[in-house]
Order: structure tokens, then sequence, then C-alpha cells
């Protein structure tokens, strides 16, 4: 009987073993699906983010399919990789892929008894096979048969890389959750560092994470994060990383989150990150790499640095912020007391009939009733204000249409001038619920054009002290249009500088018919300006429709003694063997230097005594700066340019709806809507010791000759003849030296002989 029992135990065991070698070379050979080859090892590579960078080094977005950020093993923290080790797989430097006491132990507890609790007995490099190629189901061969594929992988694994390499291919590859793989971007994401500057208890959250990503969240479960972490944290002192005093002091420490999540609509300059990366999918589709495949943004972990400054960016974005969210409530009391929306329904009634819902219901159908009777339906939702970006309401979907329709929003663009530099890019108030870019939108320029005309004047041999009359023409050829000035007067003589400082729309007109409307697009061509301009005169009033990006390029020849300097916002792209693309400047010289010089001159006046005025009344902006403000037909559109040497910036603010605007130009003109942004912008950005010298520097003195051919009232009762002319030249030349005139004695007297 026991012999019979020793044979029975002898062939079973025999079978066993028997069954084991079959199914292993079964899985190996490829039955229960393919394994990597040695080869195909040797060539893993992540998908990883590609990154973009401010240019003081600033990290603003990615674009990724997973938001990924390899990093170098040399770059980790080692007490990270000793968390890791002690957490995950003791006898790592010990093995070759493949722990034999953890995997008897699986092989008896978890599959023979199947005692799900007993713990995986996966090494890391096992963990790294899994995380890579992922796991197929057998049936109730699942589990074996992916253990065994995971120990054949790792052990070739092993073959071709060191423990190091391993190491890092695995922090590089593990997921944190929300989105986030590698020890890298969850440093970022949770603690806004890096790999090599995490702290020891910061490191063992991250790997406490790894077991289960939601559960040990510690932004969404930071009781269960804190107890995983000390865990963590006593695997390191068994294992002889840390000495217990410092585990006891380490355990006591709280998780300090420095939660720093960059998504497309947040963090810094999301409508200039999602232009950018239009434009580099434009430009990497005939890019290929030395392998002859082409670039991917998504997957092949590019760098791109900008020219954005991020603290001029931060300034820019609240400059925004602060000034619409005060200037909403003034124009939702204008719209409600004139009753704008509601004596335009239509208004809200069009905005139903082009939403892509009301398109869906339809495309389902929906009868007309039933759309009307759904979208006039009270309901709960969540709606966007600039106090409260979720604010709960019961609302419509009329009610929700008519929200949205009220809203001002706005564009600014910051550049220096001499070399074109993108600094900062606000393309709107809100990315996540309005996401069309106001930097590139096109609208109606007003008075913002106006210097394009007098260049182009003062280029053809106009002086800048001629004096023109004020008075409305009817121009014949042109279907008998007359240009109105804002304020309905039309009496007096204004010099040109004088038409500028006060945008008269009277003199502007005389001017590019003086000079030519032909030769005006021409300059403005020469300037940038690509879009198709009206052939009329009433384009010196700003009737084009040009973008704000547009506008500040043409403005660098201002600013820049007559050079027209192309904006730009990238200066590299590189993967990580070399640079792809270097980004150099445009500049041609397309005004005379003295023309440009001149109209400098003639701006800082617009800023002193004319339309822009504001800055130092309101302000208190003392400071040399050359600007033009621009208001469109019925105060539809409100902007400001301004520049100093080295700094240019531009604002626009109006309703997306052209019907929906301010009811008065004192409310509606550019100087209210576009130009504390701009002020706001400035101050924030000169009294910031980094920033400020974009702000603070003063234009040049005129040479005497120039100086000579502006000193002119702006505006006289009646045209000077000679006389009066150089009276008036050497009286504002004394008042600007602080010296009294001496009148006419004084200009024209000799002196008696004794």
């Amino acid at each position: 009987m026991l012999k019979k029992s020793l044979w029975t135990l002898f062939f079973g065991c025999a079978l066993i073993v028997t069954g084991s070698i079959i199914f292993y070379y079964s899985v190996k050979g490829g039955v229960f699906g393919k394994i990597p080859t040695v080869e195909e090892l040797n060539t893993i590579k992540n998908a990883e983010a590609s990154e973009v960078y401010s240019a003081d080094g600033v990290l603003l977005g990615r674009y990724y399919k997973e938001n990924r950020t390899n990093a170098k093993f040399d770059n980790i923290a080692p007490h990270v990789i000793n968390a890791l080790i002690a957490t995950e797989d003791a006898r790592f430097y010990e093995h070759e892929g493949v722990d034999r006491r953890s995997l008897l132990r699986v092989i008896v507890k978890s599959i023979l008894m199947g005692d799900k609790s007993a713990g995986g007995g996966s090494t890391i490099s096992q963990q790294l096979i899994k995380n890579l190629y992922g796991r197929e189901r057998h049936g109730i061969l699942t589990m074996p048969v992916n253990k065994v594929k995971e120990a054949i992988v790792a052990l070739r694994l092993e073959e071709s890389y060191s423990k190091n390499d391993i190491l890092q291919l695995y922090l590089n590859t593990v997921s944190f959750g929300e989105n986030t793989y590698g020890i890298e971007t969850a440093c970022r994401r949770f603690f806004n560092t890096s790999t090599d500057s995490i702290s020891i208890q910061d490191g063992a959250v991250l790997i406490g994470m790894l077991k289960a990503p939601t559960s040990y969240n510690p932004r969404i479960n930071p009781e269960k994060s804190l107890t995983r972490r000390n865990t963590v944290l006593a695997q390191m002192e068994k294992y002889g990383y840390l000495e217990h005093s410092d585990k006891e002091q380490l355990t006591k420490l709280p998780i300090t989150l420095n939660y720093n999540r960059i998504s497309t609509h947040t963090g810094l300059a999301p409508y200039f990150r999602e232009f950018l990366r239009v434009e580099l999918e434009k430009w990497i589709k005939d890019k290929l790499k030395s392998d002859g495949t082409p670039y991917d943004l998504f997957t092949d972990g590019l760098t791109i640095r900008t020219t954005i400054d991020s603290r001029m960016q931060k300034y820019a974005e609240e400059a925004v912020n602060e000034h619409l969210a005060s200037l909403q409530v003034e124009f939702n009391k204008d719209l409600k007391k004139h009753d704008k929306i509601k004596n335009s329904s239509s208004i809200v009634q069009n905005g139903w009939k082009r939403s892509p819902l009301r398109k869906q219901l339809l495309a389902q159908g929906w009868s007309d009733e039933r759309l009307n009777e759904f979208a006039s339906a009270k309901k709960s939702m969540e709606i966007y204000t600039h106090r409260d970006p979720q604010k709960i309401v019961e609302f419509s979907m009329l009610d929700s249409i008519q929200h949205y329709l009220s809203f001002l929003h706005a564009g600014f663009l910051a550049i220096e001038p001499s070399n074109g530099n993108v600094l900062a890019w606000v393309g709107g108030i809100d990315h996540e619920h309005f996401q069309f870019d106001h930097v590139t939108t096109h609208r109606q320029v007003g008075s913002t054009f106006k210097p394009i005309v007098y260049a182009n004047a003062i280029e053809r041999g106009i002086s800048p002290c001629k004096y023109i009359k004020n008075e409305r023409v009817v121009y014949e050829e042109y279907d008998n249009w007359s240009p109105r000035n804002a304020n309905g007067i039309y009496e007096g003589f204004y010099s040109v500088k004088g038409g500028l400082t006060h945008s008269v729309n009277t003199i502007s007109v005389q001017l590019i018919m003086e000079g030519g409307i032909n030769e005006t697009i021409d300059l403005a061509r020469k300037l940038g300006i690509s879009v198709a301009l009206p052939d009329g005169p009433a384009i010196a009033l700003g009737t084009g429709n040009i973008s704000l990006y547009e506008m500040l390029g043409a403005y660098t020849a201002f600013a820049n003694e007559g050079i027209y300097t192309k904006p730009r916002y990238v200066t590299e792209v590189l993967d990580h063997k070399m640079i792809l693309y270097e980004g150099e400047g445009y500049q041609q010289q397309v005004l005379k230097k003295e023309t440009a010089l001149i109209m400098t001159d003639l701006m800082q006046s617009v800023v002193k005594n004319g339309t822009a005025r504001r800055l130092a009344g309101t302000y208190n902006i003392n400071h040399s700066i050359a600007g033009k403000t621009g208001t469109t037909q019925s105060h539809t559109d409100g902007w400001f340019i301004g520049f100093t040497p080295s700094l240019l910036a531009g604002a626009w603010v109006g309703a997306d709806n052209p019907q929906l605007r301010f009811s008065s130009g004192k409310l509606g003109q550019g100087a209210n809507m576009a130009l504390p942004i701009w002020a706001l912008f400035w101050k924030k950005a000169a009294s910031d010791p980094m920033t400020s010298h974009f702000c603070k520097e003063s234009f040049p003195d005129l040479p005497l000759h120039l100086s000579a051919k502006l000193g002119c009232e702006l505006y006289v009762d009646h045209k000077p003849g000679l006389l009066n002319a150089l009276f008036n030249r050497h009286k504002q030349r004394s008042n600007e030296a602080g010296k009294p005139s001496g009148g006419f004695k004084k200009l024209f007297g000799r002196k008696k002989k004794r």
C-alpha cells in the first residue's frame, strides 16, 4: 500500500513537473501570445510629453497623450530609489529579474492555495514589463500565464539593461493617477518640484502611491496617504536606508502639498499655448527623425523654448482679470439700463439656433415646439462669473446664452520692440469657458490705425507743424461720404501733431487724401499687416479689421527707429539629441529714422495732452510713454497701444457680439475700456525689480533739427501766418525749457549799440 502511494506521488510530481515544463515552453513559444524579443526590449521608449518653457525657465505647459516627462537616473534623488527598493523589491540588486523566493510564495499561496492577499511577488523588473506590455486574459490560466510571461521577459530585460537603467525605466513608466506618468511629472504635479529636489517624506508619499494611485492620492485621501507614507518610511528603516531617529522625526510631519496641475485650460498663457500647438503641428509635419519616422508633438518629448517672460505673463493676466471684473459690472448695468438684450431678443435666439446642443437635438428628431420648451425650462446649472467661476444658478438655456453673450472680452499682447520677442499673451478672460483668442481675432482697429496714416504723410514730406482746417468735407468720389468728429465740433485749425494728439477724424482723412490712400495701404503692408483693407478714405479712421498681433507688429517700427520687427515667440525646439529649430527674427527698415522719431514724439503728446492722458491723471504714470487710443463706431471696440523704448504692449476690449456695447462714449472709449489694462500691467511690471527694465527706460532727447520741426501749437482758432507760426514755435520751445518767451521783441529785437 505504501509502495503504491509512493508511486502515485512520484507519478503525480512527475506529471506536475512535466506539465509545468510544457506550460513554460508553451508560454515562451508564444502559444499564449507573443513575447517581446531582446531586440524589441532594446528599443523601449515611453511616450513622452513635449514641454513648453518660458524664457526665464518656467514650465508653461505640456502637449501629451500620456502626461509624462522622463527623468534620467542621475537626476532622481537617491532616497526616492531607496524608498522604491525598500517598498517594492528589497532584493532588487541580488536577483536577475526574478526573485525565486517570492515566486515560490506566489506559486504556493496565491496560485495553489488561492490566497489573493499573499502578495504578488513581482520584482521591479516584472512590474516594469507589466506596465509596458499590459496583461491579457486567458480564463483560469490568466495569472500563471502572465506571471510566467513577465518572468521570462524580466530575465531578458536584465540581460539588456543595467540595474540603474531598469530603475530609470520603471520610475518613468509608472502611473500616479490623474493621467500623470513618471516620477518627474508626479513631483511637479503634487509638490511643484523636481525629482532631484524632492524631500525624503514627499518622495515616500509618491512611492507609496504606486500600490494604489487613487486610494493613496494625497489630494483625495490625505489620511490614507499619510499612513501609507509612514509605511514606506518604516520599510526604509527596516532595510537600512533610514536611521531610526530620522524615521521617527519624518513620520511626525504632515503632508504639505504644493499642487500644480497644468492642463490645457489652466496654468500660465493657455491661449498662447493653444496658438503655439497649432503652429507647431503645422511645422512638425515635414520633420523626420534620424530613423526616417516623423516627429510627434504628443509623444516625442520635445522641448519648446519660448520668448514669454513668466512674470510679465502673470502681470498681464492679472491686469486683464482685474480690469474686466470691474468693467463687467458697469457693462451689466448699462445693458440692463437700456434693455439692450431684451430689445435685441434675436441675439439670444440666434445664439440658441447656432448652439451645437440644439443642432444635436434637431438631428435626433426634436420638434421646434419641444426645442423651445427645453430652451425655456429652468434648471440648476453651473456658470462662470468673474467673482465665482463655478457659481450655481437656476437658469434656462436661453438665460445661459444671454449670460455668456453679455461678457466683455479682452486681448492683450506685450512685445520687446528691439527684437520682436513676445513677452506676454492673453487671449481672453478664461480659457476654459471662452477659448476664442482675441490676440489673433480681427476687429475694427479704430484710431490706432491713425499713426500709420500720419507716418505715411510725414514720409511724403508733410510737416508735423502744418496746420489743417478742422472742417467737414464731403468726398463726392466716395459716395458723398463725410467724416465726423467724436465731439461734433468743426472749427479752428489743428497742426498735424495736434490732429493725432486729439484724434481728430477730419484731420486724419485730409492727411490720407494728401498722403495717398494706396501709399498708406502699401506702408501698412510693409508694417506686417496682411489682411484685406478698405480702399477708401474711411480707412484713416480704422475701419479695417486687423488683429492685435499684427497691429503690435506694425507699431514696432515706431518704437524701433523705423525698423519693422516681426513678432517672434519661439527661440528653440529640441529633441533629446539636437536642436531642431532656432527662431530667427525678421527686421526691415520701413520708415526713415526721422519719421519714426517724429511719430514717437507725436504719440507722446497723445499721452501727455490727448486721448491717453488718463495714464497720468488716473493712474499716476508720469513716465515717458508714447501711445494711441482707439474707439470704433458706436463704441463697439476699445483699443490702446503704448510703448517705451523697451516695451510695446496693446489691449483690445469688446463683446463678442458687436451689437452689445456701451451706450456712451464716456464708458465705451478706448481710454476707458482698454487703457486701464495697459496701465495696470505697466505698474505691476515697473514695480518688480526683475521686469522694471522693460518699463522705465526713457526716450532719448530729439536732435535739435527734429525738435525744431515739432515746436508748434496743437490747435489755433485761426490759421497762423508765417510770423505767428514762428512765434508759436518759439513760445512752445521756451515753455518746454521753463523760460518766458519774451514775446516778439525777444524773438526779433536787436541790441542797441552803445
